[in-house]
């Protein structure tokens, strides 16, 4: 079915944005040469499988380090358009994502209205879990920008000993060029990329200093065991000059929150809770604008609901992508590269239905791992923390906090790692949640007065405990299911279970650091347990574990590594034995540590695409010669301007394949270089056509634009420069002076033209402007030369007056030019 051109209504919204962000299949594969006979129609040579919270941000990526052009890329996304940033952003959000129903099971539509919720509730209208288990897992959020628009922001950063490496390729090891790169570059990158790389300005105040530096305190005396000591840890924050060592240090229990409620710099906005839907709306608008809507020339685009079945593959390379959206397979062109970023179970799935017979297929699925987690929660009177807390305090407050946690043996040896992220309120008895106030970005003016009218007599406080799970546990795994389902699919078999002995251990670990934080928090004060069940082992705090499916960090099955045998993707996070498939998301970590996967996620993403698509380096000139396009940026062009015109559009050039592509208007155009020439000079360029019947020219010596009050500035040049004409078939009467490598419309030139090559090949032009003499070399051949003889066109550059060159884009016709330089003569 085609997609509409036009917004469609629902029956209560018009989905403009949808229209305006997304493409139709149909219309990404009319764009190519399978559906347009155009000569400048390409093929998607980037093929990106998932477009939630990974597929996004390494699209998104890709498109902006491909600066010359090069390359078109497609995000094939399962899920609709939800929701254009992270709910909480907008007002209060539109729902809360929960992780189980009251009878245990995951929240599915259909078990929403199983329990009285005839039409679900926002969340669960793109909410799924695609796989059969026995563990509760909450699955997947099927929309653009995935898990991102719903996650809690905490993001810590990966310590060296959770990133443990081997040069002789041992098993679950990370690649020491990985960990090199991540250290030095990546994490920094992704951390302000993420808003985690500086403090948390919109948590301070009384409650947040006192809480921080109780804890900071506590860990210092040893009152609270297995935490990492304060100075063992990286400083990975940006430190303000003149912070003292013991702020800094203090600075260590901020929370990681991936929250900004201040600009980073002047004229940027804060990007409050970060998901990736942004980054990818502004990446494909940008490719619209760009291509001034031409879904031909659009370098990105991205397709919803279109749900990848299977990729078919010959020879060690992928060459086909099946979908559900048509009969006929994506085809996948020579030199083309597909990413597989799903949610790390699904991207094993396709892996495992797309790659049997690879000879490491049996480690497919395998080392799957995700996070152990603890809650505990209470609520302790203020006079706990003073005086830290001074008395006169009672303006509603809030903290939040993070402790990072060693978990070893009497021996010495390392268990594993783990974090606490605390949240506290200031509430009185208004509410036990202790992040009432937390991330909302539009208050409710009732709540606030609410909130400044509690009597602050206490303080909610809620410990939540992340610990990593030991690699290679053989009873967790991913397979496929033995029969298909009723779409004729064969869903994954998930199993995820604990070491019994390690992961047990570290879990009791952590959770009695968590108990030693609580006492130290209540400092001797009476602890008091929310409403319900409480667990009497604790100092009065309500206490609870997870499920293990509960966190939606799963990680690993198809992990990276030195050594194919022991691994399903090498450190380019390729797979071994596919030489253009590749795999962007937690699906590659060889260990899970105790962050959210979300910062090296972004992170490794980002190499990636680095690792694809490497920033070009400009190109070089032969000696004497200065670049005017270098292949990657055109800062110092501009476009003509019209102003008498219904439409007032002069065209535009785009940066396509290097090269600056004329995308004509209603009216000749003039794409011209800012700098002024110098007198006399060579000027070298070269030039293709799409059609052997394009026209166009480039024009030299001419005064600004702007001087002579045109309605359309691009006559300035014609009036008072001289056009190269790039013409085949010299139009519109075939004359010799309107043909290829003719100074246009000149009557008194020597001519001895020659045909230029073919369209789709490149020619070049050498113009030698010297005095009032203009000669003209195609291909090498001298085809004219022209002496001037009109005191007002054609004018040497000076000082006062200065002259320019410049590109026509002429209506109806396309038109290529790249490696533009001059030589002074």
């Amino acid at each position: 079915m085609a997609t509409s051109p036009t917004p469609q209504y629902t029956d209560f919204t018009r989905d403009v944005l949808g229209r305006y962000i997304c493409n139709g299949l149909d219309e990404a594969m009319n764009s190519t040469p399978e559906g347009n006979n155009r000569p400048d129609a390409r093929d998607f040579d980037i093929i990106v499988i998932g477009g939630g919270t990974f597929g996004s941000a390494i699209a998104q990526q890709l498109y902006a380090n491909d600066r010359a052009g090069n390359h078109r890329i497609l995000v094939l996304e399962g899920g609709p358009f939800f929701v254009p940033e992270h709910n909480q952003n907008m007002s209060a959000g539109i729902g809360h994502k929960g992780d189980k129903l009251d009878n245990g099971k995951p929240r599915t539509i259909s078990n929403l209205r199983a329990q009285g919720h005839p039409d679900g509730v926002p969340f669960e209208e793109v909410w799924g879990l695609p796989w059969h288990s026995p563990i509760g897992f909450s699955g997947l959020s099927y929309n653009i920008g995935g898990r991102s628009v719903h996650w809690g922001g905490w993001s810590p950063r990966l310590l060296d000993e959770e990133m443990p490496t081997s040069s002789s390729g041992a098993p679950h090891s990370w690649p020491i060029d990985v960990v090199n790169d991540l250290k030095s570059q990546y994490f920094d990158e992704a951390a302000e990329q993420i808003g985690v790389d500086i403090t948390n300005d919109f948590i301070h105040g009384p409650l947040h200093e006192a809480m921080r530096q109780r804890l900071a305190d506590g860990i210092t005396a040893g009152n609270i065991d297995s935490a990492i000591p304060l100075s063992e840890l990286p400083t990975t924050l940006k430190i303000a000059p003149g912070t003292s060592p013991e702020e800094e240090k203090l600075l260590k229990l901020e929370a990681p929150l991936a929250v900004q409620s201040k600009s980073p710099r002047p004229g940027f906005f804060p990007i409050n809770k970060f998901s990736t839907v942004p980054l990818i709306i502004k990446a494909v608008r940008a490719a619209y604008k760009e291509s001034n809507g031409d879904d031909v020339k659009k370098r990105l685009m991205l397709v919803p609901k279109c749900h990848v079945k299977r990729l078919g593959q010959q020879g060690g390379r992928v060459t086909e992508i099946f979908t559900n959206q048509r009969d006929k397979p994506i085809i996948v062109p020579p030199g083309g590269k597909v990413i597989i970023a799903l949610g790390t179970i699904e991207s094993i799935r396709l892996a495992l239905l797309s790659f049997e017979g690879m000879p490491n297929y049996a480690n497919i699925g395998k080392n799957l791992m995700a996070h152990l987690r603890s809650n505990l929660q209470f609520r302790i009177p203020r006079e706990a923390l003073e005086p830290l807390l001074a008395p006169t305090v009672k303006e509603l407050q809030s903290s939040a906090l993070f402790v990072k946690g060693r978990a070893t043996r009497d021996d010495g040896s390392v268990i594993g790692h783990f974090h606490q992220q605390i949240t506290a309120s200031g509430l009185g008895f208004v509410d036990f949640n202790s992040e009432a106030e937390l991330f909302k970005t539009i208050p409710d003016l009732d709540d606030l007065e609410l909130f400044k009218t509690a009597d602050d007599g206490s303080v909610v406080i809620t410990i939540r405990g992340i610990g990593e799970m030991t690699p290679e546990n053989s009873n967790s795994f991913v397979r496929l299911d033995s029969d298909p389902d009723e779409n004729g699919e064969r869903r994954a078999f998930v199993r995820i279970e604990s070491n019994p002995s390690v992961d047990q251990e570290l879990h009791a670990i952590m959770d009695a650091n968590a108990q030693d934080i609580a006492a130290v928090f209540a400092n001797g004060k009476p602890v008091e347990p929310p409403p319900g069940p409480s667990n009497p082992s604790l100092i009065g705090g309500a206490f609870r574990r997870d499920g293990l499916g509960s966190t939606h960090h799963e990680c690993g099955g198809l992990e990276m590594g030195n050594d194919p045998s022991s691994s399903v993707t090498n450190p380019d996070a390729r797979f071994w034995h596919i030489e253009n498939a590749y795999v962007a998301g937690p699906a590659l970590f060889p260990t899970i540590g105790s962050p959210n996967p979300m910062l090296t996620g972004i992170a490794l993403c980002r190499r990636l695409a680095d690792h694809l698509l490497p920033q070009p380096d400009p190109q070089v000139v032969e000696p004497g010669f200065t670049s005017l396009f270098d292949g990657i940026t055109a800062n110092r062009w501009r476009i003509s301007k019209i102003s008498n015109q219904p439409n007032n559009d002069p065209g535009k050039a785009m940066i396509r394949g290097g090269a600056l592509e004329m995308i004509p208007g209603n009216d000749i155009g003039l794409f011209w270089y800012t700098k002024p020439m110098p007198a006399n000079y060579i000027l070298k360029l070269e030039w293709m056509r799409f059609k052997h019947d394009d026209n166009s020219g480039v024009f030299v010596r001419f005064p600004h634009p702007d001087s002579k009050g045109y309605n359309n500035t691009a006559y300035v040049a014609v009036d008072f420069g001289f056009e190269i004409q790039i013409d085949e078939l010299g139009q519109p009467d075939g004359l010799p002076i309107h043909r290829t490598g003719a100074i246009y419309n000149e009557p008194a030139q020597t001519l001895s033209q020659q045909p230029a090559f073919p369209a789709g090949e490149w020619n070049e032009f050498e113009i030698r402007v010297q005095n009032q003499t203009y000669t003209v070399f195609l291909n090498g051949t001298q085809v004219t030369t022209f002496t001037n003889t009109d005191p007002n066109r054609g004018l040497p550059s000076t000082a006062a007056e200065p002259s320019f060159i410049g590109l026509q884009t002429y209506p109806g016709s396309g038109m290529a030019f790249r490696n533009i330089r001059f030589k002074p003569l």
